[in-house]
């Protein structure tokens, strides 16, 4: 059931038509040497909600594609510089949509102090807003300590094509690698 449930994550930074833009942040050990960090390997994060395996390719293919144009180069043996690892989640809000149609007096004609008569007729309606957020998290393989952190979040539309989903997941990525490595201060 878990796994049925993170399936739309995918959407999660792929959701098509949706007005809001994607919430990325990130946070870093500003003590580690990231001129140093050349290669990584993907690694499972010990209870993260897991993914369908397509859903698993197509968000480390992303991710790949945007760490190689940062200079960094995935590597399948223990001599990697940095571990790497993503979270996903799904969470659910729930929307309530309400409106009023009707006929009434105002102040002046029936209401106030004349006393008034009317009739007002409120629908209301509830939907499922579902977001999606993606936590991708950098360990420095030497001593295993967590270095770098993104997270992006955004509103889910589950109803969006494979190739929307997938050219919006690039998008997301490089925006959520944007500072990646982080500056330098000197």
């Amino acid at each position: 059931m878990r796994r049925f449930f993170i399936f739309p994550f995918i959407t999660l930074l792929l959701a098509a038509g949706s007005s809001l833009a994607q919430d990325v942040r990130y946070n870093f050990d500003k003590s580690a040497d990231f001129s140093k960090f050349k290669t990584y390997k993907w690694v499972p994060i010990k209870g993260a909600a897991t993914v369908s395996d397509l859903v698993d390719k197509q968000i480390k293919e992303a991710i790949d594609a945007e760490l190689a144009t940062k200079g960094l180069t995935k590597v399948e043996g223990d001599d990697a510089n940095l571990y790497i690892g993503y979270q996903p989640s799904v969470g659910e809000e729930k929307q309530f949509n309400s409106y009023s149609t009707g006929w009434g007096y105002g102040p002046g004609w029936g209401g106030g102090w004349y006393g008034g008569m009317g009739s007002t007729t409120t629908t209301g309606s509830t939907s499922t807003i579902y977001k999606g957020q993606l936590a991708l998290d950098m360990y420095d393989s030497a001593n295993h300590n967590l270095v770098w952190r993104g997270v992006a979040s955004k509103t889910i539309d589950p109803k969006a094509k494979p190739e929307k989903q997938q050219k919006n997941l690039a998008k997301a990525t490089k925006k959520l690698l944007k500072n990646f490595p982080p500056p330098v201060k000197s």
